[in-house]
């Protein structure tokens, strides 16, 4: 038997990408106005040209809508390849500010979070994505190992993690922006942590 595909994938190009663009779109700009909460297929439908019942068909939800667009716009953010470990990290920081910073991108993430709270599918499909991601990056950090900038047994996922983890906390759970401070304190505390070694595994 053959897999089917996650609603809202399409081969590149003719009709169905093109559906997929122009709800996806819709819905871009439907959340620099409202939350998720306030979003219906109705509403994409309108401002899509797309009619309901395809979009329906295709993602179900409001919610399947908002999940491939979180991996759409997800995958556009940039790894740093600088060839330096604190300037990688920077960069890195800085591309996450900047997309969390945006209100569109805020709703979408802080809606799914609501989302995934009651429905398992969500909860599930927004872990693999912050999980994708994140293993994505730690190539700076592996990196930073070849070239002798930290400890060689440094666990990269771990880096990462303490590295995000500040600033999805002030978006999160204190509904705010991630300003120049947040950014410069984070990049110091996660570069020092991983060149003193606090990240190297254990056993």
């Amino acid at each position: 038997m053959t897999e089917r595909p996650p609603h809202g994938s399409a081969r590149p190009g003719g009709r169905t990408a093109r559906t997929r663009a122009a709800v996806l779109a819709a819905a871009y700009e439907e959340l620099d106005r409202d939350s998720i909460a306030a979003l219906t297929l109705d509403r994409l439908a309108r401002r899509s040209g797309v009619h309901v019942s395809t979009i329906r068909r295709r993602w179900r939800t409001v919610e399947g809508v908002v999940v491939d667009l979180l991996a759409e716009r997800s995958s556009v953010l940039p790894t740093p390849d600088t060839g330096d470990f604190l300037r990688d990290l920077t960069q890195l920081t800085e591309a996450i500010a900047d997309f969390n910073n945006t209100l569109r991108n805020r709703n979408v993430i802080q809606g799914l979070l609501a989302a995934a709270a009651h429905d398992a599918r969500v909860e599930e499909i927004v872990r693999s994505a912050f999980m994708r991601r994140t293993e994505e990056v730690t190539w700076i950090v592996r990196h930073a190992i070849e070239r002798g900038e930290i400890p060689g047994d440094t666990d990269a996922w771990e880096v990462i993690a303490s590295l995000a983890a500040p600033l999805y906390y002030r978006v999160l759970i204190l509904r705010g922006v991630i300003d120049e401070r947040l950014v410069h304190t984070t990049v110091e505390a996660t570069y020092q942590a991983a060149r003193s070694g606090v990240f190297v595994r254990k056993g």
